[in-house]
């Protein structure tokens, strides 16, 4: 019930504590939605950049992959006219990520019901990651998906461990924003329940806190966060510009994590993304993602969460690596 209310709260339909099922983290209901929809020949429409283990799940149960892009350009935003493309009448679901790991952008209100009407048009349903629910501290406030579930049916995953900084406690969930009820029309929910009778529960202990969690923590802890993730968001932006042969083409404005492009006409001996994070490593030790695990091949995925001095000390260090290997005129 606490989970349902807390959701509810950003929706124009409230939810019922049925529409709601508890999993250890959002790992692990990503490991329950994408078996329960698979099927011979069935695709899923994933976000390119986006989080692997979509693609990993995916696999293991057969499921085909295929990927629309994002947009760095236009704030990240889904190619809506790839998405398009890529659908058939295969396709049974899209992810959309938002607040975004890997890119820190924030979807719009207008962008995200675009979206909607899109999935309505090709037939499927959008799971939709809110891992990062309310970690939004740019222009653009955070918009639960479930807004436009009465246009497209939506899961919405979520958990404690971001917007509380709890991600040691394995506490997440996910739910079906659904006004007409096509999840149960269509067996999903029903095979939802019997995954869930074979699979591990989340901690008790930290179920039955729950409530008390979700009711009591004050509005200031979360814009204290906030303000210091904004903090970071400026650091890094402004102090990217200062590494040439790096280009981030929108600050961040939500999650922890942003997106850069590496420029290689300003480097010497560096052959792709991965070269470059394993020789700002040995160099340097600093430890960036390279943009080739999340599908984007020479980009970098640069984590925000660490205090403001090691943010200014690592891109100091990125510097001092792009100095050293650029190239002579």
């Amino acid at each position: 019930m606490a989970i349902a209310d807390y959701l509810s709260s950003d929706l124009p339909n409230k939810l019922s504590p049925e529409n709601v099922f508890v999993t250890a983290g959002g790992t692990q209901a990503i490991d329950i939605i994408l078996p329960v929809i698979a099927r011979p020949g069935a695709n899923i429409l994933l976000p390119r950049p986006g989080y692997p283990q979509y693609e990993s799940r995916a696999n293991c149960c057969l499921l085909e992959v295929r990927y629309f892009d994002l947009l760095p350009e236009r704030e990240w935003e889904v190619d809506l006219d790839s998405l398009e493309a890529l659908a058939d009448e295969n396709s049974v679901a899209m992810v959309l990520i938002s607040p975004s790991n890997p890119c820190g952008n924030v979807f719009t209100y207008q962008h995200l019901k675009r979206v909607a009407e899109t999935a309505r048009k090709l037939g499927i349903f959008v799971i939709s990651d809110e891992v990062y629910a309310h970690v939004a501290f740019g222009s653009n406030p955070f918009v639960s998906m479930g807004v436009f579930s009465s246009i497209v049916p939506v899961m919405t995953i979520g958990s404690l461990s971001k917007r509380w900084l709890v991600p040691g406690w394995r506490i997440g969930w996910f739910a079906t924003c659904d006004p007409h009820g096509i999840f149960q029309k269509t067996g999903i929910v029903t095979n939802i329940i019997n995954y869930l009778g074979v699979n591990s529960d989340a901690p008790t202990f930290l179920q039955a806190a729950i409530p008390q969690i979700l009711e009591r923590t004050k509005d200031d802890f979360f814009s204290k966060n906030l303000n210091i993730m904004r903090e970071a968001a400026n650091i890094f932006y402004d102090g990217c510009k200062e590494i040439p042969c790096l280009r981030c083409p929108h600050k961040p404005e939500g999650a922890m994590v942003a997106m850069v492009e590496i420029n290689f006409s300003q480097l010497e001996g560096i052959i792709d993304d991965v070269d470059f994070c394993t020789k700002l490593a040995k160099e340097e030790s600093v430890l960036l993602l390279p943009g080739v695990t999340l599908g984007l091949k020479n980009w970098l995925r640069i984590s925000l969460a660490v205090d403001s001095s090691d943010l200014e000390d690592g891109l100091s260090r990125i510097k001092a690596f792009s100095h050293r290997h650029a190239k002579m005129p």
